[in-house]
């Protein structure tokens, strides 16, 4: 582990595929979740720019606007307990090769301004069996009146719960599928 707590195989892929343009009085992160569920199964959630709902819960309703490719937007609706409502959302990049996708945040009643987000699917072996290492990264402008510490978290807090989300969908179809351990294969 490094000093960011990272592995050097996490801190690769972030070096690699996590660069943010980070300017003054913004803050930005990458986060690390590991997930009991082969890639090919967790890419299939993470790609839908045009259902984000099916992993993240605080996301009632999302309308893509136009085809599904680079530039195409996206209207969500937010569930009540957030400060927003609606967030609009341009891709960024879509990678089925790679398994990256990049959104940034061009509208809606909400503080997150200059948001940009890349997550990055890997495939590895969890215990025996085929997992995956999901990485989330960010940056974003601090509001004022609040710190990059504070900003940071709250960004933070809301991609963990993403997440584990992803992970808990991800696992739940893993069981349903039956993916047999790597040794068998």
């Amino acid at each position: 582990m490094n000093v960011n707590g990272f592995s050097s195989l996490e801190t690769e892929y972030i070096r690699k595929h996590h660069r943010h343009q980070r300017n003054e009085n913004q803050c930005s992160s990458s986060l690390v979740k590991h997930i009991k569920a082969p890639v090919h199964l967790v890419w299939s959630l993470v790609r839908r720019f045009d259902q984000p709902q099916k992993y993240k819960p605080f996301i009632s309703r999302c309308v893509v606007q136009g085809n599904l490719e680079i530039g195409s937007l996206r209207e969500v609706d937010v569930k009540s307990g957030l400060p927003a409502t609606t967030s609009t959302e341009r891709l960024e990049i879509l990678d089925d090769e790679e398994h990256i996708l990049s959104i940034r945040i061009v509208g809606g009643d909400h503080r997150l301004r200059n948001y940009s987000s890349i997550i990055s699917v890997h495939p590895e072996v969890i215990h025996g069996r085929p997992g995956t290492l999901v990485i989330e990264s960010f940056v974003v402008d601090v509001p004022e009146g609040n710190t990059d510490d504070e900003t940071c978290y709250f960004v933070e807090a809301l991609i963990k719960c993403n997440l584990k989300s992803l992970a808990d969908v991800s696992e739940r179809l893993a069981v349903q599928d039956r993916t047999e351990p790597i040794d068998h294969m």
